[in-house]
């Protein structure tokens, strides 16, 4: 068998509209919107980074500009910190992302996230790769990437994290029928279904959005048909290659960590708590205010007229 590639690139497809979150997305990228004091597409390059995955590209469209500021360096910002002596301000613009080599590319006719893995095809060319998505943001002493590539150097083919979910839950995401392969958190992926009913799924295991993909997978996706929602599935290819077993198994990660959900409005307030709660510098305070709010706020059940008397 060949000894599987190291990975070293990654993908990270922000090309979309952000409709959930209009009206704060007419004018600003959803992957820009800010989780505390960091916009989420930092939290995930930062994830690539420390996974040894500095290669980075990202698949952008119309109005995405702000991304590459951000991941740019602000010279005259720095000078006048620098200048008013504000350290503390000017240490939080250095971050783990700065040692990334991030390039961009516009998906252009975006349909669909397949559709996105498939122009990232020249630039990763014959290796395997990784791809996260912006809406899972994985806490960062949770290694899962690296567990990942560890999954793919012993058994090659591609990789999926996988996380149990609650069965009346599972038609958000993809689903994945699986095998067990004799340790406790890795299995076979034997089949994929996207966002299946509770009653048809085959499992509770969602598939969240971290993948580490052979480059077979782009063959694959030339001749995928658009599928859910008019648009082409990475599912549908995945679905392919574990049936056929194209260029080695696939296989999950089953993660059992935190994991903060930025995908709609609700589960992006939770994870602006949930991050916020966990600081050190804001949770003491923070975790004081929002025990007060929620005991000056709680419903109070009205008394029942006549309670207690004979």
């Amino acid at each position: 068998m060949t000894r599987p590639c190291r990975i070293t690139k990654a993908v990270i497809p922000a090309a979309g509209l952000g409709t959930r979150f209009l009206p704060a997305t007419k004018a600003v990228p959803k992957e820009m919107l800010p989780v505390v004091d960091r916009p989420a597409i930092q939290y995930v390059v930062e994830e690539a980074v420390s996974a040894g995955l500095s290669d980075i590209l990202m698949v952008t469209g119309r109005n995405k500009g702000s991304l590459e500021d951000h991941f740019d360096r602000s010279y005259e910002l720095e000078n006048v910190l620098r200048t008013k002596e504000e350290h503390g301000k000017l240490s939080r613009l250095t971050s783990s992302a700065a040692g990334a080599d991030i390039h961009y590319l516009r998906q252009g006719d975006a349909q669909g996230l397949g559709h996105a893995v498939l122009r990232a095809a020249s630039y990763i060319g014959e290796n395997p790769f990784a791809v996260l998505l912006g809406d899972d943001l994985i806490d960062a002493r949770d290694t899962l990437l690296a567990r990942m590539a560890e999954v793919h150097a012993r058994h090659g083919g591609s990789v999926l994290a996988l996380m149990e979910v609650p069965r009346e839950q599972i038609f958000r995401y993809g689903c994945a029928a699986v095998a067990g392969t004799g340790e406790h958190d890795v299995v076979r992926v034997t089949d994929l279904v996207e966002k299946p009913s509770p009653d048809l799924a085959p499992s509770t295991y969602a598939v969240l959005g971290r993948y580490v993909l052979d480059p077979e997978v782009f063959t694959v996706l030339r001749r995928t048909l658009p599928g859910r929602g008019g648009e082409i599935q990475l599912t549908d290819a995945l679905r392919e290659m574990c049936l056929a077993g194209a260029r080695g198994p696939v296989h999950g990660v089953v993660f059992a960590g935190r994991r903060y959900d930025t995908g709609d409005p609700g589960d992006y307030l939770r994870a602006v708590v949930q991050l916020a709660w966990e600081r050190e510098d804001l949770g003491p305070g923070f975790r004081s205010w929002l025990g007060e709010f929620v005991r000056s706020n709680a419903p109070r059940v009205p008394a029942v007229q006549g309670a207690g008397l004979e």
